[in-house]
């Protein structure tokens, strides 16, 4: 809009300062002039009137002063610049509880609409978006928006948010008047729960206690307030009720069974009047670990490969191992007692009767039953694997001999039966150069997949390890043939037995590879590998189901050894709603997923098997505290002039907008104002002399010559 202004300038011709000593001079030089004394009748002195041109000589003076001061007559011609009115929208997840959404979304566009019919205003809007897990970040989106409008053009900053905002600094302040327009009503209550303490780590057999506390956001405090019910599931199992006082902290006991991530879900009662039960819910993952791995090794013979299982087991500073080796040779038969053959005598009643239980795995290593060890211990040792226990062996030529652990109790549970009969021990013996392969089960088994080197999964091809140059020929009547060997004999076969595992080498060359022979292997990967399957670690489960959410994605695995397409697997949500999806099959392993954006605890099921999986909020900022509430933003608001309206409150409405000008009140009842800036660019001057020099030169001159004319007379 264009408007044209005039007005009288002066642009002095000499500096003002001089002008001023110039005019005191000639004041000085006419004064004596305008008082002249003279006497009255008394003859007392008095003020006489004026001397003869004196007051002429003051005019030319006056004259000169001012054609030295240079006026002028001045028009401007402006262009006014709109105020521009800055609407910033609130769209994180909290604005969404409730009616709040169509509540912020109807005054968005009544605001809009209102501010396009005032005049010489332009109204911008903004969305905050959903900040991850730092919170509502309105301030720094409000401020980002700020940098791009002049200061001398902003009218106001409109907020429409229910308050709940997470960045906005200690000494906030703005040079604008900030209005705050909430759903809602003041004076909402909330009920949580608030987790105090959990930890992320569990001993499997003991129990952990979480710390939680149930609040009531927004109610006032009372002392005899009723008690809340809390509700605890344990990885989806039936759930305990607890009755816990509201604003003090509970302890809860949690039982680690197994090992892997336990979910804990804990969900209050709703409170009647709460403005959503969203956050009556928290979820917990604890991650069950063993304290100490206990491992029994017991070698035999010597021979070139012994130290292989002492290093593997002394490099993982989570294992006790308590190792003892035979060193009688097999051709040594001078009648010397077994008890003198040792420094110290070998503890057999101690360690496989009374405190066989205590060890996580027993390790085998070319071990021969040559009567050091009892029936009845090795009958205790089957025991304990059909107990949960866990057995390993590694076998040389022994275990074709007539003095293989094969023909003793503890055959019950090998899955591999060497020959028996006359010449055994020959039929027995392979010795011949071979690279071990991994047969088509083993290429889904955790334990043999994806070993670096390994023969292709599908199609011919050979291994890259080097060789092993003996192997035992067995039968395989149980288990899972991992590796084969020279003529695809079974080289390693895993098997379940009751609660535990029985892993069974039958070969003592896998030290080869620890010394590069021929290119070496993967010999401590694989040795990891088979002493963690046995004491059943999680991740290295051959038929199991495990579900896990991160960055907001569910992601369901699914291992198993069987062929063929995996069936569809039952996704639940924590609201209950069920779907069906069929996962990419990776080998032995099937994976789905899926975005996991509600949290809470989600359930995946594949007919057989469920996994739970816990899905924290992806902002719990947002979900701290649901209700809306001015109190962050009430002090800007009040410091820049600016005002707080409800848009639920009884009888209330989206405010009217007004233009007010600076220093006047900026809201009232039903409205609310934006500053009227007058923010304006100079698009024209035009400047006309009043006393230009052909004037002022003949009217000094003039009245200098009739004021010394006056004086002549």
């Amino acid at each position: 809009m264009r408007q044209a202004l005039a007005g009288i300038d002066f642009a002095p011709v000499l500096p003002v300062w001089l002008l001023a000593v110039l005019g005191v001079v000639a004041l000085l030089a006419v004064l004596p002039a305008l008082v002249r004394p003279a006497r009255n009748g008394a003859g007392r002195l008095r003020l006489g009137v004026p001397a003869r041109g004196a007051l002429l000589r003051l005019a030319a003076f006056g004259a000169l002063a001012l054609a030295l001061a240079n006026p002028r007559l001045v028009q401007e011609t402006r262009e006014t610049r709109p105020d521009v009115a800055l609407l910033v929208v609130d769209r994180s997840d909290s604005t969404d509880v409730g009616a709040r959404a169509a509540q912020l979304a109807a005054a968005r566009e009544q605001i809009e609409a209102r501010a396009r019919r005032l005049p010489e205003l332009e109204i911008q809007t903004i969305e905050v978006p959903e900040g991850g897990n730092r919170g509502t970040r309105l301030w720094t989106a409000m401020e980002r928006a700020l940098a791009e409008i002049p200061r001398t053009r902003l009218a106001g900053v409109i907020a429409l948010s229910d308050g709940q905002v997470h960045d906005v600094p200690p000494n906030a302040a703005l040079d604008a008047p900030f209005h705050l327009v909430l759903p809602g009503r003041p004076g909402e209550v909330d009920r949580r729960v608030r987790i105090v303490e959990a930890p992320g780590f569990g001993i499997v057999g003991r129990t952990v206690e979480l710390r939680v506390v149930v609040e009531d956001l927004g109610a006032p405090p009372n002392a005899a307030a009723a008690p809340a019910r809390l509700s605890i599931r344990r990885d989806g199992q039936p759930p305990r009720v607890e009755s816990v006082p509201v604003g003090r902290e509970h302890r809860i006991a949690v039982p680690i069974e197994r090992g892997g991530q336990t979910v804990v879900e804990l969900t209050a009662e709703t409170r009647p009047g709460e403005v959503s039960p969203i956050n009556n819910r928290a979820v917990v993952a604890i991650n069950g670990v063993r304290e100490r791995l206990r491992v029994l090794l017991v070698s035999g013979e010597p021979h070139a490969g012994q130290r292989t299982w002492r290093r593997l087991l002394k490099a993982d500073p989570n294992v006790d191992l308590v190792h003892f080796t035979i060193l009688r040779p097999p051709e040594k038969d001078d009648l010397t007692p077994l008890h003198e053959l040792a420094l110290i005598a070998f503890p057999v009643r101690e360690l496989f009767q009374v405190k066989l239980r205590d060890f996580d795995l027993i390790v085998f290593d070319r071990f021969a039953n040559r009567g050091l060890l009892p029936p009845v211990y090795l009958r205790n040792i089957a025991d304990y694997v059909r107990g949960g226990g866990a057995l390993l062996l590694s076998v040389g030529p022994e275990f074709v001999g007539p003095t293989s652990l094969a023909a003793t109790p503890l055959g019950q549970i090998l899955p591999a039966r060497p020959p028996t009969g006359p010449g055994a021990a020959q039929a027995g013996l392979v010795e011949t150069a071979f690279r071990p392969r991994v047969t088509d089960l083993g290429a889904r088994h955790p334990v043999t997949e994806n070993l670096p080197g390994a023969n292709p999964a599908q199609g011919p091809g050979d291994p890259s390890w080097g060789r092993w140059y003996r192997a035992m020929r067995a039968e395989a009547r149980a288990g899972s043939t991992v590796m084969e060997g020279p003529n695809g004999t079974p080289l390693m076969v895993l098997d379940r037995v009751g609660e535990g595992r029985v892993a069974l080498v039958l070969s003592d060359h896998i030290w080869l590879w620890s010394r590069v022979h021929d290119g070496g292997g993967p010999q401590q990967e694989l040795l990891r590998r088979i002493a963690h399957w046995a004491m059943k670690e999680p991740e290295l489960e051959e038929e199991d189901l495990t579900a896990r959410i991160d960055q907001g994605r569910l992601t369901v695995i699914r291992r198993s050894l069987e062929a063929g397409p995996p069936p569809e697997i039952a996704v639940t949500t924590p609201e209950g709603a069920v779907t069906r999806h069929r996962p990419e099959s990776r080998g032995g392993r099937a994976v789905l997923e899926l975005p996991a954006t509600q949290p809470g605890v989600w359930q995946a099921a594949d007919g057989r098997r469920t996994a739970f999986a816990a899905a924290e909020a992806g902002n719990p900022l947002e979900v701290a505290d649901l209700r809306a509430d001015d109190a962050r933003l009430r002090g800007v608001a009040a410091a820049s002039g600016g005002a707080v309206r409800w848009l639920g409150a009884e009888g209330a409405s989206v405010p009217e907008l007004r233009r007010v000008v600076a220093g006047r009140d900026m809201a009232g009842p039903g409205w609310i104002g934006l500053r009227r800036n007058a923010d304006h660019t100079v698009t024209g001057i035009t400047a006309l002399p009043l006393l230009p020099p052909w004037l002022a030169l003949p009217l000094v001159l003039g009245l200098a010559i009739l004021a010394w004319r006056r004086e002549g007379r």
